[in-house]
């Protein structure tokens, strides 16, 4: 097993109507949910509404590290929606700056399917996953992360670099 590199990371599921919020323990040895925040205008830029909101969250729990969710088909090719989150987490990266977290971008695929399953099996009808389901993706996402690093030793997915 190798080393983790020490200290939170936070996970986001952006999705179109809410992005779901997840973080680490410092050592990475769990992701818990966090909470979920209306999508705002989607560019993550300076007049989005959901960027303060994240900002809090950046505020309180200090991340070194921003993961979020990259959408691929299942041959892992990008589409629109991989286009448009790339553009958001480009965003999200010059945000942060000053925060001292830089963003990463991890394979998303399945990990909404996944959390409604998960859902689904612990009792949770349709109606009631909807305040839940992308907090417990944003969960998928940085557990997916943590074990990608812990597998490799290497940090998970794609570094963004400001632009």
């Amino acid at each position: 097993m190798n080393d983790l590199r020490r200290g939170v990371r936070l996970g986001l599921d952006l999705g179109q109507v809410r992005i779901g919020v997840a973080a680490s323990d410092r050592d990475g040895i769990m992701a818990s949910p966090v909470t979920t925040v209306p999508a705002g205008d989607q560019t993550l830029g300076p007049t989005d509404a959901a960027l303060p909101k994240l900002l809090a969250v950046v505020t309180e729990y200090e991340p070194f590290e921003v993961v979020v969710g990259l959408p691929r088909s299942l041959s892992g090719a990008e589409g629109p929606a991989a286009a448009k989150i790339r553009k958001q987490a480009d965003a999200l990266a010059r945000a942060l700056v000053p925060y001292g977290a830089s963003v990463r971008l991890v394979d998303e695929r399945f990990t909404t399917t996944t959390a409604a399953r998960q859902l689904h099996q612990a009792g949770r009808k349709a109606k009631q996953q909807r305040s839940v389901i992308d907090q417990v993706a944003a969960v998928g996402i940085l557990e997916h992360a943590l074990e990608t690093e812990r597998r490799t030793g290497e940090p998970p997915g794609e570094l963004v670099t400001p632009g």
